[in-house]
């Protein structure tokens, strides 16, 4: 078994989309970023490239690729899904965390998981995705960015 964190975060700016575990959300500003900047996916990605020592999000997907530009990472996701599956590995459980001061995130979260779910095709009761805020501390409790954090177990198969 492999242990595997990420963590990522984006800046909040309007004219965008907020896309968090690959739901939009009603918000007034969204992500920044090269893809949709879903800083959960990313952070999971992340997660699951360490445990299976294949690099990091960017050496997979540049930001200097414009086929990446405003992709969902979702789609991202399940190329990661991938790689690990030419390595022989499976994915146990994602344990995660969002820091945003807001908007509230509970209502999205069982969404957040179903897609996450199918995109790694692992039942969604083997990932757990939290909420908090930093209680206007940092980039993410002032409000201009989101964090996300994640760890997973992996194992050949």
């Amino acid at each position: 078994m492999r242990i595997g964190h990420g963590y990522d975060v984006h800046r909040l700016v309007s004219g965008r989309k907020l896309i968090l575990g690959g739901v939009e959300i009603p918000n007034d500003r969204g992500l920044l970023g090269h893809s949709d900047a879903d800083v959960l996916v990313h952070a999971i990605m992340d997660a699951l490239l360490g445990a299976s020592a294949l690099g990091d999000l960017g050496s997979h997907f540049p930001d200097t690729d414009m086929s990446y530009k405003d992709v969902s990472s979702i789609v991202l996701l399940k190329e990661v899904r991938e790689l690990l599956r030419r390595k022989n590995y499976s994915v146990l459980n994602i344990d995660s965390t969002i820091v945003a001061q807001s908007p509230k995130l509970a209502p999205y979260i069982p969404e957040m998981k179903e897609n996450i779910s199918k995109a790694l095709e692992i039942d969604p009761d083997n990932i757990n995705i939290k909420a908090t805020t930093e209680e206007g501390l940092g980039i993410s409790g002032t409000g201009d960015g989101i964090v996300s954090h994640a760890v997973c177990l992996i194992e050949r198969i």
